[in-house]
């Protein structure tokens, strides 16, 4: 199981929403790098970066930070946020992301998705963000018709190997992951399934390794509130999941 801190960037800055709203962010750092460096510090091998203002104005703002972290670093990076263009993806790629996370892009063009799958493969994550059951693009400020799982169904379909789930009503609460739901995901995929959204005590962790021993198909969690806030210590999470 990979623990994954998460850092979001907006304005340059490392900050925290609450359901994705920017009307509720709170500033952590404003140096996203260090922040990336106090993670690793205490443990970590994988990062999640988000590029807010790329994901709400759909096009990357905040790249130049995103690859001095991803080059200062030695751990995996995986990158999100407006990516809607190979040229974009490219260019994490080559400074050494591990892996890019598409989500609108992937829901608005079919053509797009399966010319970024055909060459990036292994590469790519699909971020499977829902609300209600619903999908959501746009940062989040949109929600489709598309139910999430035919939406799962789908990109099973085009063979792609792993997505990200969010139920963005627990995003930034503290209130516990929607277990239903991600159970619902786990059961209806073969995909590997990395969870996020509301994991914020130990207790969630021990669920989700349960799940894990179940259904064979978790990989990993993203952790963002919960260890700003505190509730969760990443050296404590990571001593867990390794006994």
């Amino acid at each position: 199981m990979n623990i994954i801190p998460a850092i979001d960037i907006r304005r340059g800055k490392c900050v925290r929403l609450i359901q994705g709203d920017i009307r509720d962010e709170i500033v952590y750092s404003n140096e996203p790098l260090e922040m990336a460096k106090l993670w690793i510090g205490k443990g970590a091998k994988w990062i999640h970066i988000v590029d807010i203002d790329g994901a709400l104005v759909g096009k990357p703002k905040n790249m130049d930070i995103i690859i001095k972290i991803i080059k200062t670093v030695k751990v995996n990076v995986e990158v999100g946020g407006g990516l809607r263009t190979e040229e974009d993806i490219k260019k994490y790629i080559r400074a050494g992301a591990k892996r890019v996370i598409l989500s609108t892009s992937a829901i608005l063009s079919d053509e797009f998705l399966d010319d970024m799958v055909k060459k990036y493969r292994e590469k790519l994550i699909i971020g499977v963000d829902a609300k209600n059951g619903y999908i959501a693009i746009k940062g989040w400020q949109d929600i489709t018709q598309v139910k999430m799982l035919d939406f799962i169904n789908k990109l099973e379909k085009k063979q792609i190997k792993r997505i990200i789930f969010t139920d963005i009503k627990r995003d930034g609460v503290l209130k516990g992951p929607n277990f239903e739901s991600i159970m619902e995901v786990l059961k209806n995929t073969n995909m590997k399934v990395i969870v996020s959204g509301g994991v914020s005590r130990m207790k969630n962790i021990r669920k989700l390794l349960e799940y894990e021993k179940k259904y064979k198909n978790l990989e990993g969690i993203v952790i963002g509130q919960a260890l700003y806030k505190g509730t969760l210590d990443l050296k404590e999470v990571l001593k867990l999941v390794r006994d």
